[in-house]
């Protein structure tokens, strides 16, 4: 799994980069709001979520990791795609999502290019609570965090046995509970209400 790239940037274009890491060319798709902090010729850092199909493997860039914490997640929606959150991601900021979703703003998000009625009230259904730490500047740093601390515990209790849908939902309203929880609480937590 490739985390990140670090390279010059050799190609670009709105929806995506060339990225050159030691002579390799890495194909990156790219959100508007990473297009623009990118130049042609420049050194760049990138966090990456690598997606492999039957067909393909995709590999998608982001200036930050709040953003790629945030493609993460739409794309875990039903019905949500890669092209969808890129498409999302380029129409709105990380911001204007997170308010969105938080306030069932599901206007804002239908009038993104793709995605419809139906789609916007599942974003902000399935959603709603995994962004209570995202799209504020002052709590990006926690939001991230957060991720880290739920992916880890997720991870750690996969290999105990316990499906991550399970455990995903109490893991949630645990760190909702209490933000400044560790992931070997958090554990002992979810393995209590489960």
């Amino acid at each position: 799994m490739i985390y990140f790239l670090r390279g010059k940037v050799y190609e670009l274009s709105p929806i995506y980069a060339i990225i050159e890491v030691l002579g390799v060319g890495y194909y990156v798709g790219l959100s508007l709001q990473t297009f623009r902090s990118l130049r042609q010729g420049e050194e760049v850092f990138l966090y990456t979520k690598q997606i492999f199909r039957e067909d393909t493997h995709l590999l998608f860039g982001f200036s930050t990791s709040v953003e790629r914490d945030l493609f993460n997640l739409l794309i875990s929606v039903n019905g949500v795609g890669p092209s969808s959150a890129l498409i999302m991601l380029s129409s709105l900021s990380n911001e204007e999502i997170c308010s969105a979703i938080r306030s069932d703003n599901a206007l804002l998000l239908q009038k993104v290019k793709g995605i419809g009625t139906k789609t916007a009230e599942r974003i902000i259904i399935d959603l709603r609570d995994k962004v209570v730490n995202f799209g504020n500047n002052d709590v990006q740093s926690s939001g991230v965090q957060y991720n880290k601390i739920k992916r880890e515990a997720l991870s750690a209790l996969e290999v105990l046995g316990i499906q991550k849908r399970v455990s995903e939902k109490i893991a949630d309203k645990i760190i909702k509970q209490n933000p400044q929880t560790d992931v070997e609480e958090l554990i002992k937590q979810i393995l209590k209400d489960i």
